[in-house]
């Protein structure tokens, strides 16, 4: 009976990921010095999981490079390879090479075999003091023509199904490892150690034939798009938790069709009873759902590590990176669409942000800067932040390259309003181009994709002491908990999360400065937007005696929302309105109500730029201060 493989691509395209971002980590976290023999023994295990699986498949491609990558590693955790830095930096360079190669594989584009057999020859070159290395035919599939067939009894070795093992016997490896068929002759994959007569043979014919290049890393060309994974790990409780509450569901949906049938006296009341244990169902239900979508944001903020160190070293630049709050969970969609806009900004930090150790040290700086990236939940929102302590933004330089493009500026504007500036398209102020940075394309890309998943971005920066990028998305792009509202005759629904309370003021609350409407309460002045005035809703309430103020509290700003009436709370699903209609000012999305109209979801970040607090800061002061002279 044949089996289709296929089937399974998935789950090893899944694991083999794992893997090599596992190794990435541990290749990271090696001191060259006296490596980890755990770390080592971890990171072949890695290799030797990967090669074995792309032996099952017949991806070629694959298994020959981590199979020389494993070579490596096994002699190097055996103690016959002493490892250095550019070893390391060898093995990372391979990662990258094999994770473009899985890529490549999984979306079914064709694979670079010229780069393959540069990672290989490169590899062995590290491996071989002497620099021998063996004989490849350039550009062939055929090189690796012992994973080709499916049926090989090689491939039915247990190493080929060693993406499913968790450990391997060293001895038994290494043994498997270096046996060869006479079909493999002349590929040096499996060959033993040859003498040194064949060595110095081997190298002199290879040279002539391929003039392989130095042990430098070879390129790896990066992919415009990632390919996204279509799969999420869950925890098996929360998969039981689920089956029992579709249990429960279905319970009560029995429950609730007896009761609908029946004519006995109190059958309204046991329907009323069972339509409040749906709701409850329901609401579980969702939490559970909604829950196993949930990630930790480390699986977003774990790539970085290598990214610093590399661009570091590129840009002769001493780093360290700090990460906080690994652990925070979001959406998993939301993860997929932060990796670019997070990229960005680490890129930025190093390059533009962060000194040379020697200008550093010159301003009593130590020379190695630091860039901390943390992300905690305030909320509704997951608050993530690349801050540094490197040279801060400049105003004098912003405002100057703003004036050549034509930008704007507000006479009496504020820092923030400043440092808004870089979001425009086109703007930077390097001085060159470079691969890195310098060609005006970027913040505003980064500004948008927060924008697209309901996000804000905010920056506060001190010249001389560093940047902070402040990124706040919801917590999840599906369900929130609000309050539903009436304006006129619209419903609006303002996010749960936000809210401290809602009054109905009396005149001695309020005060009117200019146009500016303020109300005292909870010992400060908050000022009050009127929504209807703001969403251009006819019929509304005028007066905020007569209204109710909702006093709301967004990630910078407090103030007073002000409405019709509260129709009560509700848990709603967030639909997008770009997608379906157009972007809105003020509007988070929409939703559909239980009577089939379409509710508006308020944006209170969106809505707190419109909010002067500077006068309620001021008028708050003031009245402390007469209080004080009061005492």
């Amino acid at each position: 009976m044949s089996i289709d493989v296929e089937q399974f691509h998935q789950v090893f395209f899944d694991e083999s990921e794992e893997h090599l971002e596992n190794m990435e980590q541990l290749l990271m976290a090696i001191d060259p010095a006296s490596p980890d023999s755990e770390s080592l023994n971890s990171i072949f295990r890695a290799a030797h999981s990967i090669k074995g699986g792309s032996g099952i498949f017949g991806f070629s491609g694959l298994g020959g490079l981590t199979h020389v990558m494993e070579n490596l590693l096994d002699k190097a955790r055996h103690g016959e390879q002493l490892l250095t830095t550019d070893i390391i930096n060898q093995l990372l360079h391979t990662t990258d090479l094999l994770k473009s190669i899985l890529d490549n594989y999984r979306s079914g584009e064709p694979i670079n075999q010229d780069e393959i057999d540069k990672g290989i020859l490169a590899l062995e070159k590290t491996i071989n003091e002497d620099g021998a290395s063996s004989m490849i035919a350039e550009g062939s599939d055929e090189t690796f023509g012992f994973f080709d067939d499916v049926e090989q009894s090689e491939k039915m070795d247990s190493d080929a199904f060693g993406f499913f093992d968790e450990e391997e016997s060293n001895d038994e490896t290494s043994a498997d490892d270096k046996q060869s068929s006479p079909d493999d002759i002349g590929f040096g994959l499996f060959d033993e150690e040859p003498s040194e007569k064949e060595t110095v043979a081997t190298n002199t014919e290879t040279v002539k034939e391929r003039k392989p290049p130095s042990a430098v890393a070879p390129t790896v060309a990066k992919k415009s798009t990632s390919v996204e994974s279509k799969s999420i790990r869950v925890d098996t409780s929360k998969v039981d938790l689920l089956v029992n509450l579709i249990g429960e569901l279905v319970i009560t949906q029995s429950m609730l069709m007896v009761q609908g049938s029946s004519e006995a006296s109190d059958s309204q009341e046991k329907l009323q009873t069972g339509l409040v244990e749906l709701e409850r169902n329901t609401r579980e239900l969702q939490e559970a759902v909604m829950s196993m979508r949930m990630l930790p944001i480390s699986f977003v903020f774990n790539r970085f590590p290598r990214l610093v160190r590399d661009l570091a070293d590129k840009l002769e630049k001493q780093v360290e990176l700090n990460i906080v709050g690994g652990s925070t969970e979001i959406d998993k969609g939301l993860i997929e669409k932060l990796v670019d806009p997070l990229t960005h900004l680490v890129r930025n930090s190093i390059d533009h942000g962060i000194e040379l150790p020697d200008i550093r040290e010159r301003q009593g700086k130590t020379a190695a800067g630091a860039i901390t990236l943390s992300a905690a939940q305030r909320g509704g929102n997951i608050v993530i932040e690349i801050s540094d302590d490197g040279a801060g933004l400049n105003k004098e330089k912003i405002l100057e390259k703003a004036s050549e493009n034509g930008l704007s500026v507000p006479a009496n504007g504020t820092d923030e309003d400043i440092w808004n500036l870089i979001f425009a398209p086109g703007f930077s102020t390097a001085q060159s181009v470079t691969d890195i940075s310098g060609r005006g394309v970027g913040m505003d890309v980064v500004r948008r994709n927060i924008e697209s998943i309901g996000g804000r971005i905010n920056i506060t920066s001190t010249q001389g002491n560093g940047s902070c990028f402040s990124i706040s998305v919801p917590l999840t792009l599906a369900i929130v908990d609000g309050m539903c509202v009436a304006s006129g005759d619209q419903v609006f629904v303002v996010p749960l999360v936000a809210i401290i309370e809602s009054i109905q003021p009396d005149n001695q609350q309020l005060r009117s400065i200019g146009n500016e409407k303020l109300l005292w309460v909870r010992d400060r002045y908050w000022p009050i937007l009127n929504l209807a005035k703001r969403m251009d809703i006819d019929n509304a309430v005028q007066s905020p005696t007569d209204a109710i103020i909702i006093l709301i509290e967004s990630s910078k700003k407090r103030f007073g929302l002000m409405v019709d009436k509260l129709l009560g709370q509700q848990q709603v699903v967030i639909k997008s309105l770009e997608q379906h209609y157009k972007r809105v000012p003020g509007a988070a999305g929409a939703t559909i109500m239980g009577d089939g109209h379409v509710a508006i979801i308020v944006d209170v970040e969106s809505l707190a730029d419109d909010i002067n607090e500077e006068i309620a800061e001021k008028q708050t002061n003031e009245r402390n201060v007469d209080q004080k002279h009061a005492v």
